[in-house]
């Protein structure tokens, strides 16, 4: 008897095991749809990288890098979204308010929604997050501005 008992306990641990590492794999690992994400989106294919960051967002909702991905999705796309765009730049920011690359971009999704005040602050963010006015962040950003400022005297 205590053989079966010790037997079907062995067997159940065994299946629930399984059935959550089948769980996990099923759910996905956000890091490979991140990183099919980004493939994605250096070929500019914005449906197939907005497809795999819904499903990375699913697997992993606090996760700064992919919101910020996901604004920089919507806000790329052949019909931009702005106000998806803001909504997940935000979060990101939330998340992470020293994320780099949400401040760079929310900066520049202001600039398109003629809103040059608005990067302007997320620009002096940059600085000081940075420590100086050199990383890529800061300088694309500051370029965006310029860029702006130039086309709208």
């Amino acid at each position: 008897m205590r053989r079966f008992i010790y037997t079907l306990l062995t067997a159940s641990l065994l299946a629930c095991g399984t059935a959550h590492a089948k769980g996990t794999m099923s759910e996905t690992n956000s890091d490979d749809h991140l990183k099919a994400a980004q493939a994605a989106i250096q070929a500019r294919n914005w449906g197939l990288a907005q497809t795999e960051l819904d499903t990375a967002v699913r697997a992993d909702p606090r996760n700064a890098d992919i919101h910020n991905l996901m604004g920089y999705t919507a806000r790329k796309s052949p019909t931009p979204n702005l106000a998806k765009a803001f909504e997940h730049y935000k979060i990101a920011l939330q998340l992470n308010p020293k994320h780099r690359g949400a401040h760079e971009y929310i900066g520049e999704a202001y600039l398109m929604n003629q809103q040059p005040a608005e990067a302007q602050k997320h620009l002096a963010a940059l600085e000081q997050i940075c420590g100086n006015r050199s990383c890529e962040e800061y300088e694309d950003l500051a370029k965006a501005i310029s860029n702006y400022q130039a086309s709208h005297p």
